[in-house]
């Protein structure tokens, strides 16, 4: 099994955490009082880039905004599928006005792009996972977006619903590892919603609370590379038995504003 990992190239978009800041609250995990190393952050950032070229992969960059601290979240921004992008309608007010930063940057690049009429926040609960699209509700993005998800893309969605306000969106809980397995934490999700995915991902990687709270599951990756908190070394060694390369990129900065690698990056595919 460990031989049959192939990593496909991917392309990324990044914004620069010039501005980035915790100046407001809308997850238990900030705290307006907080001082942000934004040297250290933008060390932080930049090390994570080189690491994605260095393991061949694209990364654009959007121009951040003074007075949008989390836009260097980009994975907030839109879930792009097929050169389609589905953009973004933030839940907190602070963050609204990243919707058109980034839909500015699509634009200029090419692409189309679709104004959800409901909550949604990107990548943050629409993970494409292969057959379908797995989409977090519970704190942010609405379940009616679900279903402008689907409607957009022509693309099966499959709803799960997020419990535990440390995990407020999907991705903070799930990642995909490749086109027919992903790895995740149970305990962040309803009852049924556990029964849906142990039902649909049976060899499935699954964390424990730990690794979960210090990122490890806002990981990136490749099919074989897997961009990874360095603290989350249990997920880390059951990743490596499965057959994937554990990539440590320590992101421990931005874990202030409950952000981590994969908040970091929008995938455009395409």
């Amino acid at each position: 099994m460990p031989d049959s990992r192939v990593p496909r190239p991917r392309r990324f978009l990044v914004c620069e955490p010039r501005h980035f800041a915790v100046q407001y609250a809308i997850n238990p995990w900030m705290n307006p009082d907080t001082r942000v190393d934004v040297d250290l952050a933008q060390e932080q950032w930049r090390s994570l880039i080189s690491a994605y070229r260095a393991h061949g992969h694209t990364v654009d960059t959007v121009e951040p905004v003074a007075g949008l601290p989390d836009m260097v979240f980009a994975a907030n921004s839109a879930v792009v599928v097929d050169g389609r992008v589905f953009g973004s309608s933030f839940h907190a007010p602070e963050r609204r006005p990243e919707s058109t930063a980034y839909e500015t940057w699509f634009k200029s690049a090419g692409f189309d792009v679709y104004r959800p009429e409901s909550v949604c926040e990107g990548e943050g609960d629409l993970v494409p996972a292969g057959r379908w699209i797995l989409a977090g509700t519970g704190f942010r993005t609405t379940r009616e977006a679900h279903h402008e998800v689907q409607e957009y893309f022509g693309v099966p969605v499959i709803g799960l619903t997020l419990t535990d306000p440390y995990f407020y969106h999907l991705d903070t809980a799930l990642f995909v590892l490749d086109e027919s397995n992903i790895a995740y934490y149970p305990g962040a999700f309803s009852p049924g919603s556990r029964e849906v995915l142990a039902r649909l991902y049976p060899d499935a990687v699954v964390a424990t609370r730990e690794d979960a709270m210090t990122f490890g599951l806002n990981s990136v990756s490749d099919g074989h590379h897997v961009f990874i908190d360095p603290g989350a070394t249990a997920l880390a060694a059951e990743l490596t038995r499965h057959g994937y390369l554990p990539v440590p990129v320590d992101l421990s900065e931005f874990r202030k504003a409950g952000g981590g690698i994969k908040c970091c990056t929008q995938e455009i595919r395409s």
